[in-house]
């Protein structure tokens, strides 16, 4: 960055979400984007912030006369209302803020944390009046409960006051580290009862209500005056209700979208994983306002909260045990906003898929500056492609593919074109200078080095693209076979062709031997970084027996797989960095597509070294993995080391959990041909193995895997043929 500000860190922030509404807070629950270091707090909804102060301090105050919890008496808090019970109250005293001892997720949606009030109650060592807050996050509502305990031995007189204010800019200006803006003037009511602040900008509207608690005159607080006796509590609520009707995004339908497995496995961690994992896909839903019906995951919080044309694909195929409801949802959607002409300025083309769509324009202030629907991606179209298939393999009807085979055709025509454009291979360039320079999943400016550390310049064609294209060409030609269109055996031919270009040009070697470089230049040389975009060849098919094992032992070797994860980019090339976002760092997706393509592969023991990584850093996260992590080594440090300003939750991040488990059974169902193939890999890195409740073809699925790694059960399912093929012991 050349500019003073910097993307805000997150890594410590409490996070409660329900899409398209998500509060980012202290680990206290309060918030406050001006604060130093702030700039990121908030309640966000969409892609504006609609919350930048909210903030719950208390003072004591004078016994009132004759009130009760939720009461506001007159002249309370008053610099001459007298002297209140209860050891050590004073009046007029400063508002002081409730002292943290706990903050947790409670569920999807839910959060509690648990203060204490230490200028209140006894004068004793131990404390004697808490304050527990509950926040529940529903989309387009936050929650509130305040709830004050007390055991002292009198009577507790306080006061409580909630700060809240907005500013109403949009998450660009946060993520480029600008500071807050002015707060939106508000208008205060009393309003049944209870005190009412209202503030907007003609497209967000946003009030905030507490029941039995007065508005100042300025609109900026909400003040209950309390009385807590001794073994009482004094309940409070507190509502911020947030509407937006010009959104382009908007909650998901409340129906479910996916079964919800249990998982039992010796290695406990697994089941806390897959449990906080699933919350927060729960959380991730969303839809377009044009389409609500359509459910589709949102990338991340709070960076990429929206639909992202990789990252909702990503998730959809990773979650696929789960059911094709998902999945459907993601196509239709993307299908939907699927190009139809050539326009640089949003990087469209026929028949591309797009990569992020915005309310507005994203303005990051220091050059880039994306339209709001923007197509610069060069492996969503044939992830695309891979995830119909797939989605089919797994059970998803003909009558629900069908309407679907126009887009193919049409993703399918972009990957030709695009191959053609590229000599043979799918590459990319930023045409309009204000989009993203790198447009694979490794999209920073700095992502695609040479082994000494040197930048690639564009136009670049990356490996594991190329890959994706060779597995949609095949899956491509496999739907068009089923669904009696032409062009088969031409997409067959086209994939052969492309497996041996790749196979020509894309090979280097080094000390250690032979690799995929990571992308060719725009002259046509590799890019030779050792880095982790080879193991997304792995599962492709583009790689033979021979290849794919080089591949294998290149990832499993210390300098790739001795962190918490598959690194990056290894720790031998030049420009490595263990906190580089690309170059270094550890992204639990990027280890899960590994993992599935070793297991699949028949290269069980590599695939558990990368798995233990993941599983060993997830208590640090309390199992919410962030979008990435630190690359140091797991001898060098006691637990991954935050990447500061990684989105968590992360789509992707968290649908690994579910992919990790599913390479772990060898899973791979085949529903058009009528069976379920079963892959077992030996013995688990989390030893025994159960896993109840996943979906082929609509049907439920219990499996069982003993300590030695041999399936010891699995339901029969109406129709389908379950086979077993002999573990592999590479």
């Amino acid at each position: 960055m050349t500019s003073t500000e910097r993307q805000p860190l997150l890594h410590d922030l409490s996070v409660t979400l329900a899409a398209p509404t998500v509060v980012l807070s202290q680990p206290d629950g309060n918030l406050d984007a001006a604060a130093p270091g702030a700039a990121v707090q908030g309640v966000f909804h969409a892609d504006v912030r609609a919350v930048s102060l909210l903030r719950v301090t208390l003072r004591p105050d004078h016994a009132p006369s004759g009130g009760h919890p939720g009461k506001t008496p007159p002249a309370a808090g008053g610099e001459d209302a007298g002297t209140a019970a209860g050891a050590g109250e004073t009046v007029g005293a400063d508002w002081v803020p409730v002292v943290p001892v706990m903050n947790a997720t409670d569920g999807p949606g839910r959060s509690r944390f648990v203060g204490l009030a230490q200028a209140l109650g006894d004068a004793v060592p131990d404390p004697t009046v808490r304050v527990d807050r509950r926040r529940t996050v529903t989309p387009g509502l936050l929650t509130e409960h305040l709830t004050v305990r007390s055991t002292a031995t009198t009577p507790v007189h306080l006061a409580v006051r909630v700060e809240v204010a907005g500013d109403l800019v949009t998450l660009d200006h946060t993520k480029a580290g600008l500071a807050p803006g002015s707060p939106a003037k508000p208008t205060s009511e009393l309003l049944s009862g209870a005190g009412v602040l209202r503030w907007g900008d003609g497209a967000v509207a946003v009030a905030a209500s507490a029941a039995g608690a007065t508005p100042d005159a300025e609109g900026s607080t909400l003040t209950w005056t309390l009385t807590v006796k001794p073994g009482e509590s004094a309940d409070l609520r507190l509502a911020v209700e947030v509407s937006e009707p010009g959104a382009v995004v908007t909650a998901a339908s409340s129906r479910p979208t996916w079964q919800r497995p249990d998982v039992i496995a010796d290695d406990r961690r697994l089941h806390a994983l897959v449990a906080q994992s699933l919350d927060d896909l729960h959380s991730l839903r969303m839809a377009t306002a044009a389409a609500p019906g359509d459910t589709f995951l949102a990338a991340g919080v709070p960076w990429f909260f929206t639909l992202f044309g990789r990252d909702s694909l990503w998730a959809a195929r990773m979650l696929l045990p789960l059911g094709t409801d998902l999945a459907l949802g993601t196509l239709r959607t993307l299908a939907a906003q699927q190009g139809t002409r050539t326009d640089p300025a949003a990087e469209e083309e026929p028949g591309k898929i797009l990569h992020e769509m915005r309310r507005d324009v994203f303005d990051d202030g220091m050059g880039l500056r994306l339209p709001p629907v923007y197509y610069g991606t060069v492996d969503a179209t044939p992830l695309w492609v891979c995830l119909l298939h797939d989605a089919w393999r797994w059970g998803l009807p003909a009558a629900h593919i069908e309407p679907l085979l126009p887009a193919l055709t049409a993703a399918l025509g972009w990957i030709d074109a695009a191959a053609r454009a590229g000599d043979g291979f799918l590459s990319y360039i930023d045409h309009s200078g204000t989009g993203l320079s790198n447009q694979g999943w490794k999209d920073s400016a700095d992502a695609a080095r040479f082994a000494d550390g040197r930048l690639a310049q564009a136009p670049l064609a990356l490996a594991e693209v190329q890959g994706y294209a060779y597995e949609a060409a095949l899956a491509g030609a496999a739907l068009l076979d089923a669904f009696a269109l032409p062009d088969g055996d031409r997409w067959r031919t086209f994939a052969a062709d492309l497996a041996e270009r790749f196979r020509s040009r894309f090979w280097v070697s080094d000390q250690h031997g032979p690799y995929p470089a990571m992308a060719l230049d725009g002259s046509g040389r590799p890019v030779d970084a050792v880095t982790s975009n080879m193991g997304h060849l792995l599962a492709t098919g583009i790689l033979n027996a021979d290849e794919i094992a080089t591949v294998a032992a290149r990832l499993a070797a210390p300098d790739m797989s001795d962190a918490y994860g598959l690194r990056t980019m290894s720790s031998n090339s030049g420009g490595y960095g263990p906190l580089r976002y690309h170059c270094g760092t550890v992204w639990p997706h990027d280890t899960a597509i590994a993992v599935t393509g070793l297991a699949r592969s028949g290269h069980p023991q590599a695939a558990a070294r990368l798995i233990e990584g993941i599983l060993e850093a997830a208590p640090a996260f309390d199992y919410r993995l962030p979008e990435l992590w630190g690359g140091d080594a797991r001898t060098d440090t006691p637990a991954p080391v935050p990447y500061p300003a990684a989105c968590r939750p992360q789509a992707w991040s968290a649908a690994s959990a579910i992919a990790l488990m599913t390479a772990m059974t060898g899973l791979d169902p085949d529903v058009p041909t009528g069976r379920i193939h079963l892959r077992p890999t030996g013995p688990l890195p989390v030893g025994a193995l159960t896993v109840a409740g996943l979906t082929v073809a609509g049907e439920r699925l219990d499996m069982t895997i003993g300590s030695d790694g041999r399936m010891e059960s699995v339901s029969a399912l109406a129709g389908l043929i379950v086979e077993e093929h002999p573990a592999s012991r590479a």
